[in-house]
């Protein structure tokens, strides 16, 4: 079964680099175009999306006949105190370069730690993916956050690396593989490529 985790396009958030997580911001002019520009991805019949508006809408134009299978644990990591300020804001946060210093791991106050984030993603993407292996599909579509596929990949993927340097751009992704007979037992995603927005799918 072929695989396509996708990120969506941006938003303001994302344009000003803020942590953007739990705030449901929809695509910014630049996100709407951007997804718009998207070419040659295959047909999917059905899609299965983050619950956040950013990720619906993306799902919308990328695949705008596909039903969407809204998935709440597939939203983005709560970033709690963080939520809505880019890096340049907390410099002097000392929560923050606490947080930073330790990988990203720990929890965010009044948020999610990594553990727990990842923990959710990764129980969500099972579920998804037993449900197109029982209905026999030959594409299972993801539509998410860059922090849902880099959880995704950094847990599943044969090709071991560490979290972030599983990173898509907006309306870029992942294409991977699969093994409906060996995925129970495995729980492996083989041969991921990443593809960018804009430029053709491959």
């Amino acid at each position: 079964m072929e695989v396509l985790l996708l990120r969506h396009g941006k938003t303001e958030g994302n344009e000003k680099g803020r942590y953007i997580g739990r705030t449901d911001e929809p695509l910014s002019p630049a996100g709407i175009a951007e997804a718009q520009a998207v070419r040659g991805l295959p047909a999917a019949s059905r899609l299965f999306v983050s619950p956040m508006l950013r990720a619906r809408q993306t799902a919308s134009i990328l695949f705008p006949d596909a039903a969407q299978i809204v998935c709440a644990d597939l939203r983005e990591m709560d970033f709690g105190a963080f939520e809505g300020r880019s890096a340049d804001d907390m410099t002097a946060d000392d929560a923050y370069r606490a947080w930073v210093g330790g990988g990203c791991m720990a929890p965010c106050p009044n948020g999610e730690a990594m553990a727990d984030f990842s923990a959710r993603i990764c129980a969500a993407f099972c579920k998804a993916a037993e449900e197109a292996i029982a209905a026999q599909e030959t594409r299972l579509v993801v539509v998410a956050h860059g922090g849902t596929l880099m959880a995704i990949l950094a847990a599943f993927a044969k090709e071991k690396r560490p979290f972030y340097k599983w990173s898509a751009p907006n309306c870029g992704g992942w294409r991977t593989t699969l093994k409906e007979d060996a995925w129970k037992a495995e729980t492996t995603l083989y041969d991921p490529v990443r593809f960018c927005g804009g430029a053709p799918y491959q």
